[in-house]
């Protein structure tokens, strides 16, 4: 049990120093730390039961979605119109999501039970 958290700690950490290293490299990155204007996800956690995940925000444009397992493989990527995230297609455990709105990207955690 000790080794799985370890394996998670660890890919969380390196998933977040990658992407610290890439928002670095990238020529359009601004040092202001912008985020998604009230960003809500819920419920959260979510049960398998439960077929959708709400994705809001103030603005509610566009967004892009990249959730991502705790090894750091990537899942699903879609655009998200509206709210709605079907997540049918995901089994327990926890996923990172990486939501971008109008430019702005914000990490956050879902735990699907």
């Amino acid at each position: 049990m000790k080794k799985l958290y370890v394996i998670i700690f660890f890919t969380l950490c390196s998933f977040f120093a990658i992407s610290t290293m890439e928002a670095q490299n990238n020529s359009s990155f601004h040092p202001s730390k912008e985020r998604i204007e009230g960003l809500a996800i819920y419920p959260n956690p979510v049960s398998t039961q439960t077929n959708t995940v709400t994705i809001a925000s103030s603005k509610n444009l566009i967004k892009k979605i990249s959730i991502f397992n705790v090894l750091g493989k990537q899942v699903l990527q879609i655009n998200l119109i509206g709210k709605s995230l079907n997540i049918s297609n995901l089994s327990k455990g926890v996923y990172i999501l990486n939501i971008t709105e109008n430019n702005i990207s914000e990490t956050r955690k879902l735990v699907i039970k």
